[in-house]
């Protein structure tokens, strides 16, 4: 199977079993999505699929053969970070820095889909950016240091 990984196209022999987030780190040596709770449930192993937010840890490779993944090594380098980078680098949006692969990863795509006029569940008219949209948005990101005060205004500062 074939997959573009932060625009790097890679052929990859795997067991058809072979999760997203595996063959990212076993197979392509990508560490930055972590395995927290392989079930989809804390969000730190999120990847950009397409350009949309997933679980890489719910998805078999093998399903998406073709596709343009973006790891949180895709976004931006140490000599210039993506702007979601910066600005959890900013406002200290991390603590130990487990989740902040997918948090970054996360909140990326969230801007896209806040573009885009994706309603969330708390989304009251047309979607801005609001504190309890960044919150609901980000819900299935979880932090077990309890950083979340910091993200938001990370969040806010990158999607100026």
């Amino acid at each position: 199977m074939k997959l573009v990984v932060n625009g790097v196209e890679h052929a990859l022999d795997l067991d058809p079993r072979t999760t997203l987030l595996d063959a990212l780190r076993e197979h392509l040596q990508l560490t930055g999505a972590k395995k927290g709770c392989d079930h989809g449930q804390c969000g730190a192993c999120t990847v950009l699929l397409d350009g949309r937010r997933v679980n890489s840890c719910l998805l078999l490779a093998v399903a998406h053969d073709d596709a343009e993944i973006t790891t949180i090594e895709g976004l931006g380098t140490s000599a210039q970070p993506h702007p979601m980078q910066q600005g959890f680098l900013d406002h200290d949006g991390y603590q130990c820095g487990y989740c902040t692969p997918g948090q970054i990863c996360s909140a990326v795509g969230m801007l896209s889909e806040l573009r885009d006029g994706w309603p969330s569940a708390v989304t009251s008219g047309e979607p801005s950016l609001t504190d309890g949209e960044i919150r609901e948005r980000m819900s299935g990101n979880l932090c077990r240091c309890g950083a979340y005060a910091n993200m938001i205004p990370a969040i806010r500062q990158a999607a100026e």
